[in-house]
């Protein structure tokens, strides 16, 4: 068996370093090309030690470092596991040569999904998911007519605030805000998850990855975290992919797709319940699903507006919602202010022009019209 040449965009984050680990298991199917970090000069130094790849660049490089290491290197694949929208242009640029892509990079998706769609179609490579939620819808939709498709459903666990009422949600503190019940993620993606925009920016990517329209794309409340993604049929029937919370298992089957990376005997008990996702000797396990309510997290809902509106309103959203966001970490507002912001960028921030321009121009306007809004809420509060 050729052994799959990888480039990995994003190389020193939580995805590229768990795909480096699930890479070094398996050393008989994968040679790492290239690797692309950001600032962690020493990490990149560590990983090139061990990898050897014929590419290594980082933030000082630039875009054009990333270009380079997703089109020069032979990639078979690409892992775009990057943040923001630094690697779009890498990203289109593999699209287009028809190199795989594995997409770990919701910007990439929820702003130029429809674009990025059309690019890989165009270069007749393959776009593989490895967000658990969408791998899992990807993997239940294997083998099956999407003809026959009647909705997709994805899982939220609820977040820190999945019992609080509407005023303690907006009140709410930093630290409450980042004590996730389930998954352990940086303070962007864990302040997305306490807001639900998190699930919302998953069903704009679910939408653009499987075409499928905002109103058969489905948010329930999972807090167990187990069950990741399902698909309804025409005929009734729920087809659904659940493992327990680990992040080896989407990066894994992307890498391999359409193979299975084998885990070894010892991390897969033959235990009913502890297979299906439960604590060892654990005498029960549970399945609970809830309806989201959007009126305590209008994040949500906002973003199905996004997708409602289509062309460069998804961007704004995101655009938006990341600066309102480091507004609150930052403490110049209130956690129920975040939804606010982003609900007026994308009421005031002209979202039509669908390219790439486009969305660049839309990104920025969204980012400098809520930065606008903090300058004035701070002069107000100030006084000044």
């Amino acid at each position: 068996m050729a052994r799959r040449k990888i480039a990995i965009l994003g190389s020193t984050g939580s995805i590229g370093t768990q795909a480096l680990d699930a890479i070094a298991a398996h050393p008989e199917r994968f040679d790492v090309v290239a690797l692309a970090a950001g600032k962690n000069h020493s990490l990149l130094e560590r990983q090139v030690q061990r990898f050897a790849p014929d590419i290594a660049v980082d933030a000082r490089d630039g875009a054009e470092g990333l270009l380079r290491a997703a089109t020069e290197s032979g990639a078979d694949i690409v892992l775009a596991a990057t943040t923001g929208a630094v690697a779009l242009d890498a990203i289109f640029a593999a699209a287009e040569r028809g190199i795989d892509l594995a997409v770990a990079n919701k910007e990439a998706i929820v702003a130029a999904g429809e674009l990025l769609v059309d690019a890989v179609a165009r270069g007749g490579g393959r776009l593989l998911p490895v967000d658990s939620e969408h791998s899992a819808l990807f993997q239940c939709l294997v083998g099956e007519d999407r003809a026959r498709v009647a909705a997709l459903l994805i899982t939220a666990s609820g977040g820190p605030f999945r019992g609080a009422s509407a005023e303690a949600i907006a009140s709410a503190t930093l630290e409450q805000a980042l004590d996730h019940p389930t998954w352990r993620m940086g303070t962007k993606n864990t302040i997305d998850s306490a807001t639900l925009m998190n699930k919302g920016l998953e069903a704009i990517e679910a939408s653009r990855l499987f075409a499928m329209p905002a109103e058969r794309v489905l948010v329930v409340v999972h807090p167990q975290s187990l069950l990741h993604g399902a698909v309804l049929f025409s005929d009734g029937s729920v087809k659904a992919q659940l493992c327990a919370p680990d992040m080896r298992v989407p990066i894994g089957y992307a890498l391999a797709y359409p193979e299975r990376l084998e885990r070894a005997p010892a991390e897969m008990p033959l235990d009913p319940l502890t297979l299906l996702g439960a604590q060892p000797n654990a005498p029960l396990l549970r399945y609970d699903y809830e309806r989201v309510d959007t009126q305590r997290f209008p994040s949500l809902a906002l973003a199905y507006d996004a997708l409602r509106r289509g062309g460069c309103a998804p961007a704004v959203l995101s655009a938006a919602n990341e600066i309102a966001v480091e507004a609150f970490v930052a403490g110049a507002i209130r956690f129920g202010d975040i939804p606010t912001l982003v609900g007026e960028a994308l009421e005031s921030v002209p979202h039509d022009d669908l390219t790439l321009p486009g969305l660049r121009s839309a990104d920025d306007a969204a980012r400098a019209f809520v930065r606008a809004r903090l300058a004035a809420h701070s002069s107000l509060s100030t006084g000044v």
